[in-house]
């Protein structure tokens, strides 16, 4: 009889471990459950061994159905696909999951937190590393099933600075972009979301090797991001954080106010592409404007509105 693979070695031995015995619960051999779920019964054993590739989040769905599994295996398939990601980037998304703020500045795509699917696809389907179109889909679901969080009673404060080369770069094809953007546009309509965009003409600045990333957790403590096309780092000392913190206060100051972001991202849907950007003096007068117009909100560093004390009578 074959060795039971010890379920507390990974997520992916827990997952099979989980298999094995609702199989065997529900009387089924390998190659019957394989029949089932529309795979050869080889790749049950690899499941059950955790060897070879990582279940599809379809194939645990199919599993699930034929095990009456009551969603515990689509529940448990996330842990699995993370668990291939590098230790940085697992405590990365798992610290996202549970932030009640999220402040972001993207160097070059639209964050994976406000993605249509099909920019999700086109962008996705850019990496090298990619082994076929299976994993290609596993991984768009993967990030479509994030954005759940958003619309969920715990959803966190989002506030994202995008550079100008985001709205620009029509990744995908301009069909798919002008998809995108219509999306940010919606997506910005949002109580909980903030939409800025970062104009070519404000030059350098600190974040420009990357993405950053400022997370702020229940506690009220703040660990920061950094990634670029190949690497990723997750920050935690406090001093280090405070830094980055800084750095993306200091876009957040230099993006255009959000309504004139909001007609920048408008004015390239509609084909406008060589679109002005006002001057910086034209911007601050907009912002003061709008700083004014704003009655009844105020804005505290995490990017979370809170209403302003009402005087007492």
């Amino acid at each position: 009889m074959a060795k039971e693979i010890d379920p507390h070695a990974s997520m992916a031995a827990l997952f099979g471990s989980r298999v094995r015995r609702l199989r065997i619960a529900a009387g089924l051999t390998q190659a019957e459950l394989g029949e089932k779920a529309y795979v050869v019964g080889s790749r049950i054993t690899q499941i059950e061994r955790a060897s070879g590739a990582r279940p599809t989040l379809e194939l645990a769905r199919a599993l699930d159905e034929a095990l009456g599994a009551d969603d515990l295996l689509v529940d448990l398939w996330p842990y699995v696909y993370r668990e291939a990601f590098p230790d940085w980037s697992r405590a990365f998304i798992a610290h996202s999951e549970r932030a009640v703020s999220i402040r972001e500045y993207a160097a070059h795509v639209v964050p994976g937190l406000l993605q249509t699917e099909e920019y999700a696809r086109a962008v996705l389907s850019l990496d090298v590393m990619l082994s076929g179109e299976e994993q290609l889909e596993e991984r768009v679901a993967a990030r479509l099933g994030r954005q759940d969080r958003l619309r969920s009673p715990d959803r966190p404060e989002l506030w994202v600075v995008l550079d100008e080369a985001v709205l620009r770069r029509p990744v995908g094809g301009w069909a798919v972009m002008r998809g995108q953007l219509a999306g940010l546009l919606d997506a910005a309509a949002e109580p909980h979301i903030t939409v800025q965009v970062l104009p070519f003409d404000e030059g350098g600045h600190g974040a420009m090797g990357g993405s950053l990333t400022v997370l702020t957790l229940p506690d009220g403590t703040d660990v920061a991001y950094t990634e670029g096309a190949d690497y990723g780092q997750l920050i935690e000392e406090p001093t280090e954080v405070e830094r980055y913190a800084d750095i993306y206060d200091r876009l957040r100051a230099a993006a255009l106010p959000p309504l004139m972001s909001l007609d920048m991202i408008r004015s390239v849907l509609e084909g406008n592409r060589g679109a002005s950007v006002p001057s910086r003096s034209q911007r601050r007068r907009l912002a003061h404007k709008q700083l004014q117009q704003s009655s009844g909100w105020q804005l505290r560093r995490g990017g979370r509105r809170l209403p302003r004390p009402r005087p007492r009578p």
